[in-house]
């Protein structure tokens, strides 16, 4: 990983081993303070920085982690091309006030004879998973690692990915984790773009092209409540739109039961919908609310 963190500098402040990490949660603990978690893959941005202000509103110290998964990205997916600047990601995440950077290796996460896998079904079956296979068996997996390894009280993640915040209640809820899965609103940009590492594979035309997704997203809400039995119909339009704007690709544009994921022929009183479209490298996603 590039411009790496000089631990030394900061022994208080970062840590890259589990035995570590559970030393300074167990001090905490004799002090009796509560703790939080935010996984990040680093690329740091302000959508993450308000899950640690989030989390510090809830908790007394605040543990950020970095670690870019590898086993959540598919063949010909951006791994090797995630942008990685450890220095710049631990320098943003002091700079809000959170306690512990946690910054392990792939060889501590995944040791020579790691041979398990957490998979959670039902929740996984639409929207991204048909075109990320193994996209959430490695979520699921790494995930449970940074739970059990720091058994917070709460940990943070952000709703912009929302199938993956269903995704972890589920695991904890299942495996009986004593954790609180806390979901945060999307951090957007001020032409409505959700925040996303990603967005900065975009070039300066696709930018500006970018939040018509979210554009299209909204209008999508507001005709599915003029039209409730017409959901199919006005989604397969959304479509349509996406490519004639311009998107290379649109995986997905769906009206969903918020807790399911059940794609709806007709809206019900909870309800989401969501977006998932290619413009150029970036693969984008996007969901909001019916209301």
């Amino acid at each position: 990983m590039p411009n790496t963190v000089d631990t030394s500098l900061m022994p208080d402040k970062i840590v890259r081993s589990v035995e570590d990490l559970r030393d300074v949660v167990a001090c905490w603990r004799r002090d009796g303070k509560s703790v939080g978690l935010v996984p990040t893959m680093g690329a740091i941005h302000i959508g993450h920085l308000s899950l640690v202000t989030e989390a510090k509103s809830r908790c007394d110290k605040v543990i950020a982690s970095i670690f870019v998964n590898p086993t959540q990205f598919g063949e010909n997916e951006d791994f090797d091309a995630y942008p990685a600047d450890e220095a710049y990601d631990v320098k943003e995440l002091l700079g809000a006030d959170t306690d512990l950077v946690f910054c392990p290796g792939c060889d501590d996460v995944y040791p020579e004879g790691f041979s398990t896998i957490v998979s959670v079904t039902g929740v996984t079956s639409g929207l991204c998973g048909p075109f990320r296979p193994g996209h959430f068996d490695g979520v699921a997996t790494i995930v449970s690692k940074l739970l059990l390894q720091c058994l917070p009280d709460i940990a943070v993640f952000g709703e912009k990915d929302y199938q993956q915040f269903l995704v972890i209640c589920q695991l904890v809820r299942d495996l009986n984790i004593p954790v609180e899965i806390v979901g945060a609103p999307i951090i957007r940009e001020e032409d409505g773009l959700a925040m996303s590492s990603r967005n900065r594979y975009l070039s300066a035309e696709e930018r500006a092209l970018a939040p018509e997704l979210n554009r299209v997203l909204r209008s999508v809400a507001d005709a599915v409540i003029e039209k409730p039995a017409d959901c199919e119909r006005i989604c397969s339009l959304a479509r349509s739109e996406l490519l004639e704007i311009g998107f290379s690709s649109v995986d997905y544009v769906g009206v969903c039961d918020t807790e399911t994921l059940e794609l709806l022929k007709s809206y019900s009183e909870s309800a989401r919908v969501f977006g998932a479209a290619r413009l150029g490298p970036a693969r984008l996603i996007d969901n909001l609310r019916v209301e």
